[in-house]
């Protein structure tokens, strides 16, 4: 898992910057994503960042990439406890 977040001055690039993210994974805040995949999927997400992205960035532009692994505890709280939780309609 991949935890994404970002602080882009720029609007378009972050427009776009989102816009990427959310092919892959889902928004917890405004300017956090998280992304669940295989390991292929997430080594292509953070090629494309790499390769597309990180020379748009400005030096104001801050990114930060957690990658997490199996072992790592997250305790949510609110929203971000009730979307990890399957969601039964009747």
């Amino acid at each position: 898992m991949l935890l994404v977040a970002y602080d882009i001055s720029n609007n378009k690039l972050r427009t776009k910057f989102a816009k990427f993210l959310e092919k892959f994974g889902g928004r917890l805040q405004y300017s956090v994503f998280e992304i669940t995949n295989s390991k292929r999927v997430l080594d292509i997400v953070l090629a494309e960042i790499e390769g597309e992205f990180a020379d748009r960035f400005a030096q104001t532009d801050s990114i930060i990439i957690f990658n997490m692994s199996k072992q790592c505890k997250m305790t949510k709280f609110g929203y971000a406890k009730n979307s990890d939780e399957d969601l039964i309609i009747i």
